[in-house]
């Protein structure tokens, strides 16, 4: 019988906890339990050094405006070993704020334009007042695609570059910008998403898949 071993890294917990985001991580955990795949969950603060080589997936909840500047900045001192992990196929789960940070360029709360990661191709602009209110995404990682539900909070309008595609089209809510019907973002392993709720307790299919993806990692 193969025996498996999962870590499941929570990064910045002080900065990105977000709306009940360590929900997520506690999905992630117990279904991987339920699945007999000895699951380790760990957690990075800022100013630790990451051992990218030892997670398998790593979550990312969702920050204040005011704190996206701060993690980029953290996490841009590791840049080169995250972008390596990530093509190697690291699952990352990425709500928000924390979405929005991964891509070219994102808006402070005042409209300023500050640089990301450059991880995802896609950038976000500065909107006044918020996308607020219970939303619906058909999600297309299935076929036939499935209904992800969550709870959508957050400005910014969100467009996708031709590499990253969309975890869903909107059925219900703004989704990414309230104009293309789309909603989150994927590239390879990164799941993206404006949904919190927190999304993998409303959404056990999706927590399933993760870790199909980290056991194949």
């Amino acid at each position: 019988m193969t025996e498996f071993n999962l870590t499941i890294c929570h990064l910045y917990p002080e900065h990105m906890d977000l709306y009940g985001d360590r929900g997520n991580v506690l999905a992630l955990y117990q279904r991987a339990h339920w699945h007999g795949l000895n699951p380790t969950l760990t957690q990075a603060s800022r100013g630790e050094e990451i051992d990218f080589t030892g997670i398998d997936i790593m979550v990312m909840g969702g920050l204040q405006e005011s704190e996206q500047e701060v993690v980029v900045e953290s996490l841009g001192e590791q840049l080169a070993e995250f972008k390596l992990a990530v093509n190697r196929g690291l699952v990352v789960l990425a709500i928000s704020g924390s979405c929005q940070l991964l891509g070219e360029r994102f808006p402070t709360g005042t409209g300023k334009s500050i640089t990301g990661l450059g991880i995802l191709d896609l950038y976000t602009e500065y909107k006044a007042g918020r996308f607020t209110g219970n939303a619906v995404t058909s999600c297309s990682l299935w076929d036939p695609p499935r209904n992800l539900a969550g709870f959508e909070n957050h400005t910014g309008l969100t467009f996708l570059g031709p590499s990253v595609k969309p975890l869903g089209k909107v059925i219900t809510g703004h989704g990414n910008n309230g104009l293309d019907q789309t909603e989150g973002a994927v590239y390879k392993n990164i799941i993206g998403s404006y949904l919190h709720g927190s999304l993998l307790p409303k959404n056990p299919w999706l927590t399933d898949y993760l870790l199909a993806q980290a056991l194949a990692y």
